[in-house]
């Protein structure tokens, strides 16, 4: 078959255009290298749903993220079941010396059209953020900010994409692509040939591989590593708004983070590298983070601590890139889709369907487009009337398999068939195995689960993808 459009990523980015495209009466395909979605830069996101301060206004991105703000608010997430929690933000300063720059910030963010923004002083912050320390002065209160499931958004995309008509298909490394003399390009993918009018590279990490494969090599990607801590959900009410310092030349600082799940986070860390792989966590990034952190709120200690992660952004300059290749007909690159990308998504996937409109590409609307998915059930965020409910309805509700999280044994079985098929996957879209106990108590019954879903025998159960099994069969 030979697709309309090949989309190389099927993290943040990726899934977005997917999404965007498949309102249009395309043949459209979603290719991604792990084995499931969001497995790469997405997976160490923080969640948070920027408002657009803290970028140049003169920048793409800035207009990006403030219009994908928009589209959340304005539906978007409403549309696609996710549970986004419009929180705001504080960009706190450490002395009234640096006022001026929070005048500035909020300046340039009016100038975005961004609504609310107010300067607060420290009377305001005692009632409204009790646990700040003596040291933080003033704040810019950004009121559009919010929270939501990094992962869960990715998956939400994509399932709906894929209801839509779009084919995905997963453990598809691209490893060739040609120009054949007619047009468009052939791909290697995973031992199998996919032919395709356009192509557009969202592929994070590794765009700028993807877009030299394409015969444009004409950006560099820079992994810059970033190390984030998760606290107990004990600390859920820690904190009220996403906390922000005032931001440095290269970086918006250590944060302390609500998520839509009730575990606060703190960090992140930002450190280039040369190896898009290192996802090591270190000492001294866990003492720049509880530096950072507890400038700011003095009480948060390292025994809240109850998981170290990594994550890599794909930087590339100091703005997106977004654009069609004149050296490769056809290629449209998102690339060096760092901070603020996700919040930006929405408004990437629409620039990138005008880009290939502009390029040959029709787009005729469906008439049959379904806009909505049903907002998936998760009992950690429901109240107790409506878990008895679904316990009525579904006795499998009220086995609960992990209980640090919350997560019924059904919630299991839904993330299982709406594509999850790795015990990552599971934790991603249901949070079971992502407690203090890191799934210490769950797993076993996870894996037999998945064993009754799926039909695979215990030993091809993987936490990640092939050569992540957990389970050996000594027979072999």
């Amino acid at each position: 078959m030979t697709y309309d459009v090949a989309i190389v990523g099927a993290g943040i980015t990726g899934a977005a255009i997917a999404r965007e495209l498949s309102r249009y009466r395309l043949k459209v395909l979603l290719l991604e290298k792990e084995a499931e979605p969001a497995f790469g830069v997405s997976k160490s996101n923080s969640g948070i749903i920027h408002a657009g301060t803290q970028n140049p206004p003169t920048s793409v991105k800035a207009w990006l993220c403030v219009e994908g703000n928009r589209l959340l608010r304005g539906g978007l997430a409403a549309d696609l079941g996710l549970h986004f929690v419009q929180c705001g933000q504080l960009i706190v300063v450490f002395d009234l010396k640096d006022l001026p720059e929070l005048e500035k910030i909020k300046k340039e963010g009016a100038d975005l059209g961004i609504k609310g923004l107010e300067l607060v002083d420290r009377a305001w912050l005692a009632g409204h953020e009790p646990n700040l320390g003596p040291e933080v002065k003033a704040a810019l209160y950004v009121p559009t900010a919010g929270i939501i499931s990094p992962y869960r958004f990715v998956y939400a995309l994509v399932e709906n994409a894929v209801k839509n008509g779009v084919e995905l298909k997963t453990s598809r490394r691209v490893t060739a692509i040609r120009r054949p003399a007619g047009g468009g390009f052939e791909l290697e993918a995973g031992g199998e040939v996919y032919r395709s009018r356009f192509l557009v590279n969202a592929a994070g990490l590794f765009a700028d591989e993807v877009s030299a494969l394409a015969g444009a090599p004409t950006f560099k990607i820079t992994p810059r590593k970033g190390e984030e801590y998760l606290l107990d959900k004990k600390r859920e009410h820690i904190a009220n708004h996403i906390i922000f310092p005032l931001p440095s030349k290269n970086s918006k600082g250590i944060l302390i983070i609500k998520t839509s799940d009730g575990n606060p986070m703190i960090g992140p860390t930002a450190h280039d590298s040369g190896d898009k792989t290192d996802l090591s966590t270190t000492d001294d990034g866990l003492a720049e983070v509880l530096a950072g952190a507890r400038r700011m709120m003095p009480s948060i200690s390292k025994g809240d601590i109850i998981a170290y992660f990594a994550g890599l952004r794909p930087v590339s300059g100091k703005d997106f890139i977004i654009r069609h290749e004149d050296a490769a007909p056809g290629l449209v690159n998102a690339a060096g889709i760092q901070s603020p990308g996700l919040t930006s998504a929405p408004a990437i996937a629409v620039m990138v369907a005008d880009l290939l409109r502009k390029h040959g590409l029709a787009l005729e609307a469906k008439a049959d487009f379904h806009r909505t998915r049903p907002r998936t059930v998760h009992l950690f965020q429901v109240p107790p009337e409506e878990t008895r409910r679904l316990v009525k309805k579904d006795p499998a509700y009220g086995d609960i398999v992990c209980r640090c999280e919350l997560v019924s044994a059904q919630e299991i079985r839904d993330a299982v068939r709406r594509g999850a098929a790795t015990l990552d996957g599971i934790k991603f879209r249901t949070r079971a195995q992502a407690g203090r106990c890191h799934g210490g108590f769950c797993t076993t019954r996870i894996i037999k689960i998945m064993q009754e879903e799926l039909g695979f025998p215990v030993t091809a159960i993987t936490k990640r993808g092939p050569g992540s099994e957990l389970i050996k069969d000594e027979r072999k």
